[in-house]
């Protein structure tokens, strides 16, 4: 186990391989662990960070409370403490949330974003999720339901561990944002990423949030059918390398696909 002192507070997490540093975030549900098989894809290239935020995972909890503005500056601290200038951030759900308001707060620390299962607006997350009231245990089950909660054991294993709050909080504040308005502002590459099931987040083709989609060439969405709400687990290979796509791409999206031969993860 890895850890840093940030603002009095305990982060932990861990890293991988050799390389470009990428810096990964998790999101409402599980913490670091479930970046572990992306983790170890990228490792011959890329020396990956995955960190637990405030309130999750082995991370320390927060009095009084948890924002997105906390959550920004301590993803900017985490790279301070690591040594890193510039990274490109993969950021999901909450995570991506908080990757693309980095983008627009401190510009010079982001190289790319891919925003994996990420709300634009409050009107695209679930009755489940956007009830939420912080209360109680096995957040998991309780958002996912029992049968689908079973399926991801890298998620289950220390999804207990959350603190309901910062759930909470942190829902409620993306309920109140239009993050269209962000990404009009963030000129880096971003790839916004979303399983064709997912029954938490729905994906902007079904809330006709395109407008700004053809007016900006550094965004692309691309949809993985098959995969639900954590689709590098559900479509693992597919992920992988779209990941490493975005990743070389050098800024021009347009080359970006997800080839049918890709096969999906057998559970």
């Amino acid at each position: 186990m890895s850890a840093v002192i940030i603002e009095s507070g305990l982060v932990h997490y861990e890293a991988l391989g050799r390389g470009r540093p990428l810096i990964l975030i998790h999101g409402w549900l599980g913490s670091w662990r479930y970046w572990v098989p992306t983790m170890d894809d990228l490792s011959d290239r890329y020396r990956t960070y995955a960190l637990d935020l405030w309130g999750f995972g082995d991370s320390d909890r927060r009095r009084g409370g948890y924002t997105l503005s906390d959550y920004v500056a301590l993803v900017c601290r985490f790279m301070d403490e690591m040594g890193i200038v510039r990274a490109p951030l993969v950021g999901h759900a909450l995570g991506g949330v908080v990757a693309l308001r980095m983008a627009v707060e401190s510009p010079e620390r982001v190289e790319q974003v891919m925003g994996v299962s990420v709300p634009l607006d409050g009107m695209s997350i679930s009755r489940p999720l956007a009830s939420f009231s912080g209360n109680g245990n096995d957040i998991l089950t309780r958002v996912l339901g029992r049968r689908q909660a079973s399926e991801y054991p890298e998620v289950q294993l220390e999804a207990n561990k959350t603190d309901g709050l910062a759930v909470a909080d942190t829902v409620r504040a993306v309920m109140q944002m239009d993050l269209r308005r962000d990404l009009a502002l963030i000129t880096v590459p971003v790839l916004l990423v979303y399983g064709g099931h997912d029954p938490l987040i729905q994906k902007p083709e079904e809330k006709g949030h395109l407008r700004w989609r053809d007016q900006e060439d550094n965004i692309r969405v691309i949809c993985l059918e098959s995969a639900r709400h954590f689709p590098m687990l559900d479509e693992m290979n597919k992920f992988n390398r779209l990941l490493r796509q975005f990743l070389d791409t050098n800024g021009d999206l347009s080359a970006l696909e997800v080839k049918e031969e890709w096969r999906r993860r057998v559970r």
